[in-house]
């Protein structure tokens, strides 16, 4: 009799170390729980289907398509901005022609009235993004090239102007709009501006192009274009 509970105790053990052996362990070699192993190879077992995988692609997709529109949008209308000043000519040539125009925002400017401050607020932002092009265009091309060719003080006069042509940009954009001492501003600023246009255009840029010869003049001009380009 106690043989046969031997043997029934025995068989049970054996049962049970066979099943131990059959469960799920963890790293460690701890068994683990029945919810977790269930939940793990549940994790492993699940994968995307084809329609999952069909939609994320279409998403991806759709977002590259985005952004290369974007981009190409970006750069046609750099180059749009950037075009009147490349086909005017020789960096001395495109530089009168940016001048010219800038002169003709400060005309619609002045046109305005005191009631007109929103006309003369979105006026004023399409001045400052002109002179902003213009001033890189100018500092990281035309201004280097005069220095390397003697001429570091005037290089330093002009780079000075741009200074100012900030700060009337900065106090017309902080006045208010319908004030009269706004409008004397901007007539004040315009004056300041043409007297530095008119010595770059008859003394400074015409000795510049003088001592520069014909390569290095057009490797100027493209330069001058690239850094339009960034801001453009």
């Amino acid at each position: 009799m106690a043989t046969t509970a031997t043997r029934s105790r025995s068989t049970t053990s054996a049962k049970r170390s066979a099943n131990a052996r059959s469960e799920a362990r963890d790293d460690n070699g701890r068994f683990e729980k029945e919810g977790s192993a269930s939940a793990s190879r549940t994790s492993r077992s699940k994968k995307p289907t084809r329609t999952e995988l069909n939609g994320t692609g279409k998403l991806i997709a759709a977002g590259a398509a985005g952004l290369a529109v974007g981009l190409a949008a970006s750069v046609a209308r750099k180059l749009a901005v950037q075009s009147p000043t490349y086909f005017a000519g020789e960096w001395d040539e495109a530089l009168k022609a940016e001048h010219a125009a800038t002169l003709k925002v400060f005309d619609a400017i002045e046109a305005t009235t005191e009631k007109n401050t929103t006309r003369r607020a979105t006026l004023l932002m399409n001045l400052k993004h002109m002179l902003a092009k213009h001033a890189i265009e100018e500092e990281n091309s035309v201004y280097p090239a005069l220095r390397d060719a003697g001429e570091a003080e005037a290089a330093d006069h002009l780079n000075n102007d741009h200074g100012y042509v900030k700060q009337y940009l900065y106090d017309l954009g902080i006045m208010p709009k319908d004030s009269p001492a706004w409008i004397a501003k901007l007539r004040q600023f315009r004056t300041d501006i043409e007297k530095h246009m008119h010595e770059e255009e008859t003394d400074l840029f015409p000795r510049l192009k003088a001592k520069l010869t014909p390569e290095r003049n057009k490797l100027l001009t493209t330069a001058m274009n690239k850094e339009g380009l960034k801001i453009a």
